[in-house]
């Protein structure tokens, strides 16, 4: 990537611990009925977007998660099992539960199967929505494994030069394990940004940026209130980003047997009660079944040190991938987790709900302990 990453948009309003904020997620999910295993894969999930900045997916899903889980769409406790196997390939039913627990686990399981065989593949059935897909990859990549996500939703994409909803923002999430490092770590949408980008930004009040959403009509708009559909991924190419929706599509609804993204009924309800039946899917490859493990990492660290010295143009600088995203990790254990107006009222709304005490402060935490896993 060569090009300063995309200036964060300013929250105003309060912080939250990384500890605080995860314990405070975890005892609202609990509360609102999931169990233990469900409520731990949502919150490590949300709080992989938190911590590196992903705010879109980060605990700014928590009231959402209570909604669905609360109000029938999501089985709070749900018995997630492998349902089809053949070779390195497996089928997992989520029996309509978190989208966070049924990816974990079926990385878990293409992991054991890379282990075994050297790579591993698994499609998901019958899930919810997906959270952030790098969550899923990094967890492959802490195992020694490449780590590929991808899903499908609701549709809030239109095509190139489209003027409806087709796609969702079906993202893609790539994990290298890098030796004495963290991750290169790929997590895109196929669209120009992220569908809660929007939601984010009518909470903060800020304009858009140009060319990423569109008004009912199919022209481009930078108000958040105004945008009825999203941007492919590209701008004037946005015939690649449609592209690369399409390959997402596939691998997630069709493999699995799932609904298209026009056929899944949209997360923001208002039907709660009804299970949407999305489609996953997740891989992990281990690199020395293909090549030696020194050559592989040698290779890696050859490849991050050229980039990253390569010249830049002028105002700008070269990163890899994660590498934004990892730096506002270390600064976010360090500083707290902003929280947004509208997640800051939701939190407020959930503690007086489930006599659950807040987690946020006035100030910026000097000591936000401990990451979680």
């Amino acid at each position: 990537m060569t090009a300063l990453p995309e200036k964060a948009v300013r929250q105003p309003g309060r912080r939250a611990g990384i500890e605080d904020l995860g314990n405070f997620c975890e005892a609202v999910l609990a509360a609102a009925g999931a169990d233990a295993p469900t409520a731990d894969a949502a919150v490590r999930a949300m709080m992989h977007g938190s911590r590196l900045g992903v705010d879109s997916h980060g605990v700014r899903l928590l009231d959402h998660y209570v909604t669905v889980l609360t109000g029938g769409r999501v089985n709070p406790r749900p018995d997630v099992r492998i349902v089809r196997t053949f070779g390195a390939l497996a089928t997992l039913d989520a029996d309509n539960g978190h989208g966070a627990l049924a990816a974990y686990k079926a990385m878990d399981r293409a992991v054991a199967l890379a282990e075994e065989m050297g790579m591993g593949a698994v499609a998901i059935r019958n899930s919810s929505h997906f959270g952030p897909a790098g969550a899923y990859a990094v967890a492959a990549a802490e195992k020694g494994c490449i780590g590929l996500a991808f899903c499908n939703s609701d549709s809030f994409v239109r095509l190139h030069d489209g003027a409806m909803r087709f796609h969702g923002t079906n993202p893609i999430a790539c994990a290298v394990p890098v030796a004495g490092g963290r991750p290169w770590l790929l997590d895109m949408a196929t669209s120009a940004i992220p569908f809660n980008r929007i939601q984010l930004n009518k909470s903060l009040r800020a304009p858009l940026p140009p060319g990423v959403a569109s008004a009912a009509d199919g022209s481009d708009t930078e108000d958040a209130e105004r945008a009825e559909m999203l941007a492919p991924l590209g701008g004037a190419f946005g015939y690649k980003g449609a592209g690369l929706a399409g390959l997402a599509e596939i691998f997630s609804a069709l493999l699995s047997g799932m609904k298209l993204s026009v056929e899944i009924a949209p997360m923001g309800g208002p039907d709660f009660s009804t299970p949407r039946g999305l489609g996953a899917f997740v891989l992990a490859l281990r690199p020395d079944a293909l090549v030696e493990a020194e050559t592989f990492q040698d290779g890696m660290r050859r490849y991050l040190d050229a980039l990253r010295r390569s010249p830049a143009r002028p105002e700008t600088i070269v990163l890899a991938p994660g590498d934004r995203e990892w730096a506002e990790a270390d600064r976010r254990v360090h500083d707290g987790v902003p929280l947004d107006p509208a997640t800051v009222a939701a939190f407020e709304r959930l503690a007086a709900r489930f006599a659950i005490d807040p987690p946020f402060s006035e100030r910026t935490p000097k000591d936000a302990g401990r990451e979680r896993p």
